[in-house]
């Protein structure tokens, strides 16, 4: 490439009928400083384009930076929700097992509410026997007893009971009929 410098030094033959130096040399002036502007100005590109060079190599390595960043925050993500999911899983498990386990005490408990309703019947059942029994056994005292107190008496028959046995047998009926 030529420079300004080359274009001013250049010396050129006379000739006889050559152009006029003059305007040669004021031509060649321009040309030079439009040379130098030119070169002046594909310098300040040269050095912009560096710039912007600069700057993109900078936004690459940024780039790369920032997708390693998001592939590792992916990955993180990843991570959590498998995470999340095996806890939840956990939760899960761990909520049935409390969940069958009071299913079975409550269902332990009904069974065990059933056999003291059964023996509690069976007990209730057992103190009305007894009770009928004594009933029974003062009922038959009482009648042996009115035979013995009546028997004497001939006025008073066993046949026709009085009001006073009339009014305690209809009690009593009344008594184990509740029972």
């Amino acid at each position: 490439m030529i420079t300004p410098q080359e274009i001013q030094e250049k010396v050129f033959d006379k000739a006889v009928r050559g152009y006029n130096a003059d305007q040669v040399d004021v031509f060649l002036d321009e040309l030079t400083t439009s040379l130098e502007e030119l070169l002046s100005e594909k310098a300040a590109l040269e050095e912009t384009l560096a710039a912007a060079n600069a700057k993109l190599d900078e936004y690459k390595a940024q780039e790369g930076a920032v997708i390693r960043t998001l592939e590792s925050a992916k990955g993180l993500m990843n991570e959590i929700s498998a995470s999340a999911e095996k806890r939840a899983d956990i939760i899960m498990k761990n909520a049935q097992l409390n969940a069958d386990q009071l299913i079975r005490s409550a269902q332990e408990s009904v069974d065990r509410l059933k056999d003291e309703e059964k023996d509690l019947g069976y007990r209730v059942a057992s103190i009305k026997n007894r009770f009928r029994n004594i009933l029974q056994a003062e009922l038959d005292r009482f009648d042996n007893m009115s035979q013995d107190i009546f028997g004497a008496f001939p006025s008073v028959s066993e046949d026709e009971p009085t009001e006073t046995s009339k009014s305690l047998e209809k009690e009593l009926t009344q008594v184990i009929a509740k029972e």
